[in-house]
């Protein structure tokens, strides 16, 4: 017997006193602290409360089949047995004490009474009845009476059928609880099931069923009475004996009392009663349970801790001794000492278990539990096998090891198999806890917690099978105001409760039926709500394993999943990093409303990273430096698209290294636009508008014209800059797409803008436009079209258009022109005889090569300029070989007799023009010059004709060519041709 120097305090009463809460309160009072209980479940119940108190970090759990043991551990938890020895803790604890008198673990909790101690504070908890053999056995201990905080009141006997809601009915075999939950799944809906046998995975679950509402009933055997914290309202024993291990006897009233008084939590009173075939209960004994007195405990379960391991006799002969106190009496034979003496008499064991360290391990195989069951024959041998591995290895072969689990990892068959394979697998996860009885003890202790994991599953799934009807359980909690209803949801998402319709799940929002109405509606959407919780979850995990192809966004900038919205997106701190406002009722939690922001927040990353991956590349781009990276910046911040008079002077600024670099990541430098063609397909534009719109903080977001489409309408009362954004430069009447305007805008330079030009058939093909709207389309570019007619030129055999070549005189970057020189994209940045920038390719396959990969998204293919017919343009229907489009060349040579209809265009102001055009930078301005036009004369009868010889440039200078320029080749290839 030891006793100590530090504080020794029995804190005893009844239930619900809250010894337990007052335990660990005074534990983290203490730097360290050390704390026994009865049961794993409520060890694992315990160390839960404390992590989410202290964390993780500092709080270890042992018990015999589990051990969390941090590497900073200041807090234990354990089972009673597991409790570490000789650590000197500053606090200690021990509850359920009266559990000394227990027949079969008794001499185990007073051997922790006699002989643990705290270095400065120990506490035992638990019954009143301990108060005489704590005084004998630990003088100096004081005593701290708790009374119960809730009354609890005899009820007498009910029938199941009868039995209150929240209540639980105990029985004390297997078959009793089974039968009882089957009776209630019958007349009540189901009822959740738990037993000690349980793992604490199974129990958590099946008491979930029970504390979340889905079931009202619990039965379960006496193992809620050791400190689980229940919400029951009533407890009905349907039998008051028991088996304890020998014999079938009575249960004591304290017994009673210990399992009664889970009946009312905190501050609610609870009642107790009898059911089935249960007799009443004595007068006496239900007045004794209610007052809460007791026999006290005269004698407790003792057996020796000296323990002698220099052979196996010794070793016996020193379990076999007995007590020299009055107050102690020798414990029965345990499972260990059986099994211990059954193995040293096996001649292999006893050569083995030849020395003080052999007995030893010996003894610590012997204590193995027989979680099993089955014989004690069955058990020694398995122990023999174990022992003989241990002594012969050191360790546990791998190999066995893995076979005796692979037996057990399955989760087929009924409830019985899947206990019988529960219980197989703790033996196997005690093996796998213990230290050096393993290879590799991590791999071990974490495959067994799998399978025990994946068992557990499976028993949790059959016991829920089995006891509780879904069709009728799925209760609610009682409303104050009405009976508790019953809730369904469909899987179109109606939820009905008691059979009648209230409503519909759109994703995970509930929308009450608008036909009920007042106090009604209230309750009705108040039962649904909690009837949905379960729903909520369920479909949060279904959401966040969906694939991407069930997710869409709105051109609102609505995100949807399926039909349901679940979302929008808002504005975020960068251009390409929107944020997630997700549509999640308050009901369904947090955790929901997380799992659905975090699923929108990758579909949205992973959407825009595929769409604008060379805008993110141009982003990410460290290589880039100075003016590039601004230029980069830029570029980003207009998502892919500026409009080259925005960025002049910038445009200018960079030199031919900053604008290769820019161009390796697909951006162009166009005569109206720079952009990058990938970015003009239909799936990135769609994206690009509802970014753009979230950052302009528009009320209503505008759509994307129609894929395909090489000009589209304008729409006048459009936001600032929606054009640019659809990819699209407005026009007069019409918007064209920037990538062909950038092709226009190549044919046109080679065309005499002074003197006057035609139309070519290539033109109106790239626009898919009449002549009429081509007109119009020039217009807006600052052009003056006069319309005029002529004699109709009869039409020759069908002979195919020459290939139009692009002249020398081409333009390319920083190309010299004089004053007088009309083009496209002159504006204030381009001094009269200055520099102006063109295309970045000396003809339009430059084009054709950067937007190749279009039409795969249904964009209109750029025709090549050396193509041998004219391309059949998105917007013109398709005609027979007599039809032509109305308002072209060929329809006026069909539309009289003697003329035909034909536009000349000039560079310039039309006369009624008082302001500078929308069209390129500087097309308001006339074309300067003091003489006529360079070139030859036009051909024809006075009326200026395109093709020739005619340019809108004079002759380039000849200067030397940098053979970096990624277009030397082009431009050393037109020289050639001259």
């Amino acid at each position: 017997m030891v006793t100590g120097s530090s504080r020794v305090v029995a804190v005893l009463g009844p239930t619900n006193t809250g010894k337990t809460h007052y335990a660990i309160e005074r534990m983290l009072g203490h730097r360290t602290g050390v704390i026994g209980l009865p049961l794993r479940l409520l060890a694992r119940e315990v160390y839960d409360r404390i992590v989410a108190i202290r964390g993780p970090s500092v709080v270890a759990l042992v018990t015999g089949e589990e051990r969390i043991v941090p590497p900073r551990t200041q807090y234990w938890v354990c089972t009673v047995e597991a409790m570490p020895e000789g650590m000197g803790c500053d606090f200690l604890a021990v509850d359920e004490i009266q559990l000394c008198a227990d027949p079969e673990r008794g001499h185990v909790f007073t051997d922790r009474l006699l002989r643990s101690r705290g270095l400065h504070e120990t506490l035992f908890l638990g019954s009143d009845t301990m108060r005489g053999p704590i005084a004998e056995l630990v003088p100096e201990a004081r005593f701290v009476q708790r009374e119960r905080m809730s009354q609890l009141v005899y009820s007498g006997a009910k029938k199941v059928s009868r039995m209150p809601p929240r209540s639980a009915i105990v029985g004390f075999s297997v078959d009793n609880v089974y039968a009882i939950a089957e009776l209630i799944r019958r007349q009540k809906g189901g009822a959740a099931v738990v037993m000690g046998a349980l793992s604490p995975r199974t129990r958590n679950a099946q008491v979930a069923l029970y504390q979340n509402g889905e079931v009202d009933y619990l039965v379960a055997t006496d193992a809620i009475g050791m400190g689980l914290n229940l919400d029951i309202d009533h407890v009905a024993f349907s039998s008051l004996t028991k088996f304890d291990g020998r014999r079938m006897r009575p249960l004591a009233p304290n017994e009673l009392a210990q399992i009664a008084g889970r009946a009312g939590r905190g501050m609610s009173n609870g009642t107790f009663g009898v059911t089935g075939e249960a007799r009443p209960l004595d007068d006496g004994v239900a007045q004794a349970i209610m007052e809460h007195r007791f026999t006290p405990l005269k004698k407790l379960i003792w057996r020796n801790a000296g323990l002698q391991f220099g052979s196996c006799d010794a070793l016996i002969r020193s379990l076999e001794t007995s007590p020299d106190n009055e107050n102690l009496v020798k414990a029965r034979d345990a499972d260990d000492l059986v099994a211990l003496r059954t193995l040293s008499a096996s001649a292999e064991v006893a050569a083995r278990a030849s020395d003080a360290v052999s007995v030893r391990l010996l003894w610590d195989v012997c204590r193995i539990p027989d979680f099993r069951g089955i014989s004690h024959a069955e058990h020694a041998a398995l122990l023999e096998v174990i022992f003989n591995h241990l002594h012969q290895n050191g360790q546990v072969p791998d190999d066995w090891i893995a076979r005796q689990i692979k037996r057990i990892d399955r989760t087929d068959g009924d409830i019985d198999a899947l206990s019988k394979r529960l219980a197989f697998i703790r033996t196997w996860t005690y093996v796998a806890q213990r230290k050096g009885w393993t290879r590799d003890e991590s791999h071990w202790r974490g495959e067994t917690r799998a399978v025990e994991d994946r068992v557990s599953d499976a028993l949790h799934e059959r016991l829920t099978q089995r006891f509780v009807d879904r069709r009728t359980s799925v209760l609610l909690r009682r409303l104050k105001q009405k009976e508790a209803l019953l809730a369904e949801v469909n899987e179109k998402g109606d939820v009905t409760v008691e059979g009648e319709f209230v409503g519909r799940l759109e994703g995970f929002r509930f929308r009450a039926d608008k036909g009920a109405a007042g106090a009604e509606e209230k309750a009705l959407k108040s039962a649904s709500l909690q009837a949905l919780a379960p729903q909520f979850h369920l479909r949060a995990d279904r959401f966040y394993n969906a694939p991407d192809t069930e997710i869409d966004f709105t051109e609102q900038g609505g995100l949807m999943w399926g039909d349901s919205a679940i979302g929008k997106l808002v504005a975020g701190s960068e251009p390409l990093k929107p944020r997630i406002e997700v549509f999640v009722d308050d009901v369904a939690g947090p955790e929901v409303t997380q799992k659905v922001e975090r699923r929108l927040q990758h579909f949205i990353d992973r959407k825009i990273a595929a769409l604008f991956e060379p805008l993110l590349n141009l982003q990410r781009d460290e290589t880039l430096n100075g003016l590039a990276r601004g230029f980069a910046f830029r570029m980003v911040e207009a998502y892919g698209i500026l409009p080259r008079s925005e960025v002049a002077q910038e445009v200018k600024d960079l030199d031919q290294d900053a604008r290769a670099a820019l161009r390796k990541h697909g951006m162009r430098f166009g005569q109206f636009t720079i952009f990058m063609p990938f970015l003009l397909k239909p799936a990135p534009t769609r994206l690009r508008l509802v970014l753009w719109s979230l950052a302009k903080n528009l009320q209503e977001f505008p759509e994307a014209p129609p894929p395909g489409l090489v000009t589209v309408p304008s729409v006048k009362d459009a936001p600032e800059g929606y054009h640019t954004m659809c990819g699209y430069r407005e026009a007069g009447e019409r918007a064209i797409r920037i990538d062909m305007l950038e092709r226009l805008a190549d044919m046109l330079r080679a065309e005499n803008s002074r003197a006057g030009f035609e139309a070519k058939p290539d033109m109106l093909s790239i626009t898919g436009m009449t002549l009429e709207q081509f007109a119009d389309l020039m217009g807006g570019l600052g052009y003056r079209a006069e319309r005029g007619e002529r004699e109709k030129v009869k039409p020759a055999d069908k002979v195919m258009p020459d290939p139009v070549e692009a002249p020398a005189g081409t333009g390319t970057e920083d190309e010299t022109v004089s004053e007088d020189t009309p083009v496209m994209d002159r504006g204030e940045d381009v001094p009269a005889g200055g520099v102006v920038e063109a295309p970045e390719t000396p003809a339009p396959a430059d084009v054709v090569e950067e937007t190749a990969d279009i039409p795969e998204d249904g964009v209109a293919p750029i025709a090549e300029e050396k193509a041998e017919e004219p391309e059949v343009p998105a917007e013109i229907p398709e005609m027979s070989e007599t039809e032509v489009a109305p308002g072209t060349a060929a329809d006026a040579e069909i539309a009289g007799p003697e003329t035909e209809v034909y536009f000349t265009f000039t560079w310039g102001r039309t006369p009624n023009q008082n302001a500078r055009s929308k069209g390129p930078r500087g097309a308001g301005k006339a074309p300067q010059g003091k003489g006529k036009p360079r070139g030859k004369k036009p051909q024809g009868k006075g009326k200026p004709q395109s093709g020739g010889n005619y340019s809108a440039r004079p002759p380039k200078n000849e200067k030397k060519i940098d053979p970096d320029n990624p277009f030397a080749a082009a431009l050393m290839g037109l020289k050639d041709k001259k």
